[in-house]
C-alpha cells in the first residue's frame, strides 16, 4: 500500500489520520447483498459482546426456534443470545472466539425442520406510539449490539445518565477500513429502513438532531441517504473526507460537530452517541417487527477469493463453508476476521463462526511477514496517530514490560486503530505490543481486585 498525505480543506475531517492510495473496495462494493445458504450446525457463542457472558438457557436434546433466547444475559452490562436457526440443542461446549482467541461456552444447534419464528418474535406492530422506554426494550430484547465491530449492548448505549443529556446522535456510514463493504451496501439496499431505525434512536434518547456522515468514495450511497432524509429537517447528510480511521466514534464527531474528548471518555461527555449502519437496520428489525439479532451483512473478499460478496448469514455459521462458496484460492495465505487495519488474523478456521460484530472476512494471498526491526525514531506514528499519542513510546514500554510507565504515557487512551503500525518504516508490531501491555494492565487490576475482594 501506498501512503498520501492529505491537506484537503473542503470535507469533513479530524487531525492525524492517514489517506490510503486504495481501499480494494471495488472488489465487492458493486455485489448486492445475497442471501447466505442455512448453516447445518450453528455455534451460538455465549460471549460475542462487551460485558458479561451469558449463560446456557437451555439444555442438550432441547428443540429450539430461530430467534428463541438459548443464552440469558448475566448482569446490566450484558445481553441475550438467540438461536439463529431451528434445531436440537446437540451439545454445550467450548469454543474459540476468533476475535479473542478465547475458548468460550456456546450452545450448538444443530438444523432440524422449517425454519420458523419463535413466538412473539417477527410480529409487525404499530410503533408510532411507542415510548422510549418500549423501544429501549425491544432493542434488549433483541440481543443487539454494535455491529461495527464494539459490541456493546446497544441498550446500554441507549440509556445514559440524567446529566449526561444526549443532543445529537450519528448514523457511522463512514466504513473506512479497507476492503470492506457491507455497510455500503445496506445503505445501497435499505436506505428508508435506515432512516425509520435512526429515528427510532432518535425518540428512544429524547434526541431532536441527527447527523449521518459518509466518506466521499460513497457519493452515490450518499445521495440515496439524502433522498431518503428529504422529509426529515433534522437529519443531516454530510460528505466526509476519504481518511482513515474517520469512522471512529472520536474522529467521526470531531469531523461533524467539532466537539474534542479524551480517548477514554465515551460520546455522551459531549452529548453524543453513535451507531453504525448495520446497528441501526438490526435496531429497525427489533423495533418494528420484534426480531431478535440472529443475522448479519457480512463482506467476503480480498484477492485470496475468486467471488468476493457481500452475504446475509445467520449468526453462529461455521466460517468454512462460506469461504468455500467465495471460491478462496489455494494460494491463499492469510484470513483475516475484519479489515486489514483493526481486523484480526486467523491461525486457522475450522471452528470459527460468524458472530455478533463480524464485518467481514478478508483473504489474503501473497500476504508477506514482515521482520520487524527497532524504531528509528523517525515520528511518523505520532504524525498519524488521531490521538495524538507517541505509540512508539508505548511500543518500545511494552517490550520492556515497564507497565506503570505506560500509563503515564496514557496507554489506554490508544484505540488499535493501526495508523502507527500502517506507517513504520521499521515494521514494528506497535499495536500488537500495545494490545499486550493493555492485556497486563487489566490483569493486574483483575488481580488487584479479588486481592481486595478477599481481604473484605
Amino acid at each position: 500500500m501506498l501512503l498520501q498525505w492529505s491537506n484537503k480543506k473542503r470535507l469533513k475531517t479530524f487531525t492525524g489520520g492517514i489517506c490510503l492510495a486504495e481501499d480494494w473496495k471495488e472488489l465487492s462494493k458493486d455485489k448486492p447483498i445475497e442471501v447466505a445458504p442455512l448453516p447445518d450446525v450453528a455455534s451460538i457463542l455465549m460471549s460475542q459482546h462487551v460485558g458479561a457472558p451469558c449463560k446456557p438457557a437451555v439444555s442438550k436434546g432441547d428443540l429450539v426456534k430461530k430467534g428463541q433466547i438459548v443464552g440469558r444475559a448475566q448482569g446490566y452490562v450484558s445481553i441475550n443470545a438467540h438461536a439463529s436457526i431451528c434445531g436440537k440443542v446437540v451439545d454445550i461446549q467450548t469454543k474459540p472466539n476468533p476475535i479473542t482467541g478465547a475458548r468460550v461456552t456456546a450452545v450448538i444447534i444443530e438444523r432440524q425442520g422449517e425454519d420458523v419464528w419463535a413466538d412473539g418474535t417477527n410480529e409487525t406492530s404499530n410503533t408510532d406510539t411507542l415510548t422510549p422506554h418500549e423501544i429501549k426494550t425491544r432493542i434488549e430484547a433483541a440481543g443487539i449490539v454494535g455491529l461495527g465491530g464494539a459490541t456493546f449492548p446497544t441498550h446500554v448505549k441507549l440509556s445514559p445518565p440524567k446529566d449526561k443529556p444526549i443532543d445529537t446522535v450519528i448514523l457511522n456510514g463512514a466504513e473506512c477500513e479497507p476492503y470492506l463493504t457491507c455497510d455500503y451496501r445496506l445503505m445501497m439496499e435499505k436506505p428508508n429502513e435506515l432512516i425509520q431505525g435512526l429515528k427510532f434512536i432518535m425518540n428512544s434518547v429524547g434526541c431532536k438532531n441527527a447527523y449521518i456522515g459518509i466518506e466521499a468514495n460513497k457519493p452515490d450511497a450518499y445521495e440515496l441517504m439524502k433522498k431518503a432524509s428529504s422529509g426529515e429537517p433534522n437529519i443531516s447528510i454530510e460528505m466526509l473526507e476519504v481518511k482513515y480511521p474517520q469512522g471512529a466514534e472520536h474522529q467521526l464527531i470531531k469531523a461533524l460537530l467539532g466537539r474534542e474528548f479524551r480517548p477514554t471518555q465515551l460520546p455522551m461527555e459531549v452529548g453524543c452517541i453513535v451507531h453504525n449502519v448495520g446497528t441501526i437496520l438490526a435496531v429497525y428489525e427489533a423495533v418494528k417487527f420484534k426480531r431478535p439479532l440472529v443475522e448479519r451483512v457480512i463482506s467476503i473478499t480480498g484477492n485470496g477469493v475468486q467471488k468476493p460478496m457481500n452475504l446475509l448469514v445467520r449468526i453462529g455459521s461455521p466460517v468454512k463453508p462460506l469461504l468455500e462458496r467465495a471460491g478462496m484460492l489455494p494460494e491463499a495465505n492469510k484470513v483475516i476476521f475484519g479489515g486489514p487495519m483493526m481486523g484480526i488474523a486467523q491461525e486457522n478456521t475450522d471452528e470459527a463462526v460468524v458472530l455478533k460484530g463480524t464485518s467481514g472476512i478478508l483473504v489474503l494471498k501473497d500476504a508477506r511477514v514482515w521482520a520487524s526491526r527497532q524504531c528509528i525514531r523517525c515520528g511518523r506514528c505520532i504524525l498519524a496517530c488521531p490521538y495524538g499519542l507517541n505509540p512508539s513510546e508505548l511500543s518500545i514500554m511494552g517490550e520492556a514490560k515497564a507497565f506503570d510507565a505506560s500509563m503515564q504515557a496514557n496507554i489506554l487512551e490508544c484505540k488499535e486503530c493501526g495508523c502507527c503500525s500502517f506507517v513504520c518504516p521499521s515494521r514494528r508490531p506497535i499495536v500488537h505490543l500495545i494490545k499486550f501491555t493493555k492485556s497486563e494492565l487489566a490483569k493486574r487490576k483483575a488481580s488487584a481486585l479479588s486481592g481486595a475482594v478477599k481481604q473484605g
